[in-house]
């Protein structure tokens, strides 16, 4: 037993119930406006923390996806919000164990599918890369 309200197209009075829905959009509003685009929710694999602590449980080497080809080296980490995940390792180089502990932050490494997030150089015990410069001789 569904009413029409008068001044409001879109609404319709559920008279058992008592509350009002919304209509679907005839082909006209369709045309005018376009379909309804649900916004995309981004997902933070931190959790809204910029950075977070973690342990180290295994050191791995990941192959990049198609058109690319090397040896990617990452780690998974325990992080101090209980979650394990695949962190990436940047520059060249590195000494990481088992059971060692790095900072990690947002930001993926585009050709590693599944690798969301970073490790920080130069923040507990992971150095900084050590560069050999070389002389001019």
């Amino acid at each position: 037993m569904n009413v029409l309200l008068q001044g409001m197209k879109n609404l319709v009075l559920n008279k058992s119930l008592g509350e009002t829905t919304r209509c679907m959009a005839s082909l006209y509003q369709m045309h005018r406006t376009g379909p309804h685009k649900k916004p995309m929710f981004k997902r933070n694999p931190l959790g809204d923390n910029p950075f977070l602590k973690g342990v180290i449980l295994k050191t791995l080497i990941r192959k990049p996806k198609k058109p690319n080809s090397a040896n990617r080296k990452c780690v998974l980490v325990r992080l101090s919000n209980g979650k394990e995940m695949i962190a990436y390792i940047p520059g060249e180089g590195h000494n990481l164990q088992e059971h060692n502990v790095v900072l990690v932050r947002n930001g993926r490494c585009k050709d590693l599918p599944g690798v969301k997030i970073t490790c920080v150089r130069g923040k507990f015990d992971l150095p900084h890369v050590v560069k050999k410069t070389q002389t001019n001789s």
